[in-house]
């Protein structure tokens, strides 16, 4: 059980208000739900189309290998899905790569708490990068379109 971060009193585990006072709760379940919560429009592709593509799908989440599925299976709306998220996904680091570059030769000039400061915001884009290209391809396998958490409604190729 948890506790009120108002009012103190004992409230059921995830709650997000408290029923006693109905203060808001911050926890970290609801962090988790509304991150993975995103929207899936499966019902909208064709089964076949899933069946048939579900690898093209998957590697567009795979770097440059974005291009295959676009280039291999043009008509395919499922891998056309995926591809979008997989070009937005690439295009999104690529950006947050040249920042970290600019940032870095900002921070080179503050000797250790520069370098210190960069290495962690690459290994946290790293580790969100890979996450989201793990949540994509498993979307992709299990034949699923589910948008990525906060990237995921960027819509570029139609």
């Amino acid at each position: 059980m948890a506790f009120c971060t108002q009012c103190g009193q004992q409230i059921p585990d995830g709650s997000a208000n408290c029923p006693s006072c109905g203060a808001p709760q911050n926890n970290t379940q609801n962090f988790v739900n509304n991150f993975t919560n995103t929207a899936n429009t499966t019902s909208q592709f064709d089964p076949a189309d899933i069946q048939n593509n579900k690898v093209m799908a998957v590697l567009a989440y795979i770097g440059i290998l974005f291009l295959i599925p676009l280039l291999a299976a043009p008509d395919s709306k499922f891998a056309r899905y995926h591809t979008n998220q997989g070009l937005v996904l690439f295009i999104a680091e690529a950006i947050l790569g040249v920042a970290l570059g600019i940032l870095g030769a900002i921070l080179a000039f503050i000797p250790i708490v520069g370098a210190i400061v960069i290495v962690i915001l690459s290994l946290a884009i790293s580790v969100v990068s890979l996450v989201f290209m793990i949540l994509g391809i498993v979307n992709a396998a299990n034949g699923t379109a589910k948008e990525l958490p906060l990237i995921g409604g960027i819509k570029i190729l139609k």
